[in-house]
């Protein structure tokens, strides 16, 4: 794999954490239920973190990092928008659409492991996505637990 390729690679998972942090920081805000705004919070600050490592990684390949999210992170922003009008963001609403941004992030990561990437990117890569799980197993807990009861 060429510089490059390692370089598109690293931006489009930068784009990826960049849509966690802007969606875990948008249900935070908006969430009716205070207690979930401090999982949001540490989850969008693990998505900060994870960006800056890999804004160091391009800067270090020579590349410039992304300056904006992806495509699709932005319409997932959107459709959180437009769900916290129809429904206030109701709890287990939040923790779906959260966990389906999980899943895409999981998802984007797995395709970059599949990659020939550099030993030290991959150990990079392999570390981000074991955060972006946990992040992920977090939220379809608390969505399990916040799941309407049949009566």
């Amino acid at each position: 794999m060429d510089n490059q390729q390692v370089i598109a690679t690293l931006n489009s998972l930068l784009q990826t954490t960049r849509d966690g942090s802007k969606g875990f920081r948008t249900c935070a805000k908006d969430v009716k239920k205070g207690s979930l705004t401090p999982v949001f919070e540490s989850s969008a600050q693990r998505c900060d973190e994870g960006a800056a490592v890999l804004e160091t990684q391009i800067r270090k390949l020579g590349g410039e990092p992304a300056t904006s999210g992806s495509i699709g992170g932005t319409l997932h922003r959107r459709w959180t928008d437009i769900m916290s009008s129809v429904t206030g963001m109701e709890e287990h609403a939040v923790l779906e659409e959260c966990e389906r941004g999980e899943d895409a992030a999981m998802h984007n990561y797995e395709a970059a492991l599949k990659e020939d990437l550099p030993a030290d990117i991959a150990a990079i890569v392999r570390r981000q996505y074991v955060g972006v799980k946990e992040n992920h197993d977090r939220i379809h807990a608390l969505r399990d637990q916040s799941a309407p009861r049949a009566n």
